[in-house]
Parts: C-alpha cells; sequence; structure tokens
C-alpha cells in the first residue's frame, strides 16, 4: 500500500473541509501535505485523522497546514436542536464554556437560551 493510499482519508477531509492551496507528494515513502485550512478547528480536524491513521508521531507524513482566520478558533452554524451548552461541549469538551461563544457573539444574540438554525455564530480561541 503506497503512503498516499494510507493517507487517502486524510486527503478526502482535506478535499470535504476546501482546504486551500493544497499540495500533496510523496518522496521516499513520505507523503508530505501542505495547504491552508480556514479555522484552527479545521486544523485540528487533519491532524486528528492524520494521528488516528499514523499514530501519535507519524513518520511516514510531513504536514504543513496553515490557518487563513486565527482570529476564530471556527465559525459554527447552528442546527435544529442545538445549544450552546452542546456547541461548547463539541468545540471545547467542556459544555460550561458556553458562556464564551455567547460573549463571542453578541452582536447577534441577546440571550444564552435563545439561538436559531442558521446563524453563524463565532467559536472563539480560549
Amino acid at each position: 500500500m503506497s503512503v498516499k493510499a494510507k493517507y487517502q482519508p486524510v486527503l478526502d477531509l482535506g478535499a470535504k473541509l476546501n482546504i486551500k492551496n493544497g499540495d500533496v507528494s510523496e518522496e521516499g515513502g513520505v507523503l508530505k501535505i501542505k495547504g491552508t485550512a480556514g479555522t484552527q478547528y479545521e486544523k485540528n480536524l487533519l491532524w486528528d485523522k492524520i494521528k488516528e491513521i499514523g499514530g501519535q508521531n507519524p513518520s511516514d507524513v510531513k504536514a504543513n497546514i496553515g490557518v487563513e482566520d486565527d482570529s476564530v478558533f471556527h465559525r459554527h452554524t447552528v442546527k435544529s436542536g442545538e445549544s450552546l451548552s452542546k456547541i461548547a461541549k463539541h468545540y471545547y469538551g467542556d459544555a460550561m464554556k458556553y458562556n464564551k461563544i455567547f460573549e463571542a457573539n453578541t452582536n447577534i444574540l441577546k440571550n444564552p437560551d435563545l439561538i436559531h438554525p442558521d446563524q453563524v455564530l463565532v467559536i472563539p480561541n480560549l
């Protein structure tokens, strides 16, 4: 199995995330991946996928992934049934950090208990 085939799920995720300026090459059994993710969250998703396939310190892949917008952790489009605490749990692993998301979005939110589908929320860096 080629290194590129081994890491194809990473390349597929990169395509799904619309990674910009993407470049993939293989040299001496090492896959070199380069590109720019939209946010830190998307970059983390790619690294998590790399580690899932290759372990914590994979020697057969080198990735240089930049971040286009480092002013935010991510931008989240609210889906039906979501709450700020559920969103905080997803991005931060802690539902109690919902107030950080609320504070970052007071321009569109007046009450942390009232969010609506299709609102685009800033998920701030912690």
